[in-house]
């Protein structure tokens, strides 16, 4: 026997013994890394897209994620709104099981480009092929039974859900009479609302709720100049090449005079102002 070590049942004196408990303890300790930062990671949307997806937001996209219940996004085109809210989306549905989650948009095929965004991402998740609902063209069933609808613009296509998120993309392009189909799918649910687009003209509800909706409404607004993936040199050929008024919607967030309006909104409303004055005289 070499000097120094005695025989035991776990062998080599004590070392074995002491191996086997640095493994349970680092395990646990791993364990206890992993439900930290799934708590993080479910308590927020934009730990859940660096940690959970390998997205990091830039500070505007951050503020959308960690937005509340009623958010409008007045954004720049190609400044990465269907990406962002599909995370938003799919927070939504691994977190809170049995949630609905509708797409709305102009049309169905928008719709669906979202679904496909937020089927992407949950593929880096450990949640690749998930199937659709077997009722909706563009659809996504998650395993908690949460479920990512995305719509046709027809009302009559959506009446009857009770929303736990509802998503209006490109929402200026949307008509009013779809929206108002759209907002008592959270009357049960006292489901969340966020409206998502490039502005189009002073008219129209995404408009009239970037003016004039109360405080309970977060409002972001992302011009191209803030967005660090679109190149000054792109927009300077965009603004050389079409008419001014459409780029500054396009790309400064500006709500600007329909092309072709004889009078302008505020000449209208100076209009009826002074008559109805006139009419008290």
């Amino acid at each position: 026997m070499q000097p120094g070590y005695r025989l035991s049942t776990g062998g080599v004196s004590g070392e074995p013994r002491r191996g086997l408990q640095g493994v349970r303890l680092e395990v646990a300790a791993r364990r206890a890394a992993r439900g930290a930062a799934e708590e993080a990671a479910r308590g927020d949307a934009v730990v859940f897209a660096r940690e959970r997806l390998g997205f990091t937001p830039d500070a505007l996209q951050e503020a959308v994620l960690r937005g509340g219940k009623r958010g409008i996004l007045n954004c720049s085109r190609q400044w990465g709104k269907t990406t962002v809210v599909s995370i938003k989306a799919l927070h939504r549905a691994v977190y809170e099981p049995g949630s609905l989650i509708l797409v709305a948009s102009p049309g169905q095929a928008r719709s669906a480009e979202m679904v496909r965004f937020v089927r992407q991402f949950a593929g880096r998740i450990g949640m690749p092929g998930l199937r659709g609902d077997g009722i909706h063209k563009a659809s996504l069933v998650f395993p908690n039974g949460s479920r990512v609808v995305g719509l046709p613009a027809r009302p009559a296509s959506v009446v009857g859900f009770s929303a736990s998120l509802l998503i209006v993309d490109e929402a200026a392009l949307v008509p009013d009479e779809l929206y108002d189909f759209l907002t008592p799918t959270l009357a049960a649910t006292d489901g969340d609302c966020w409206l998502l687009s490039t502005p189009n003209g002073m008219q129209g509800f995404f408009w009239q709720t970037w003016v004039k909706a109360g405080a309970d409404w977060t409002r972001i607004e992302a011009p191209a100049s803030a967005c660090p993936r679109i190149r000054p040199e792109f927009l300077a050929r965009e603004k050389e090449r079409m008419p001014e008024s459409r780029y500054r919607q396009f790309y400064c967030c500006e709500f600007t005079e329909r092309e072709g309006a004889v009078f302008t909104r505020e000449a209208v409303e100076r209009m009826f102002t002074d008559s109805e004055k006139a009419e008290e005289l």
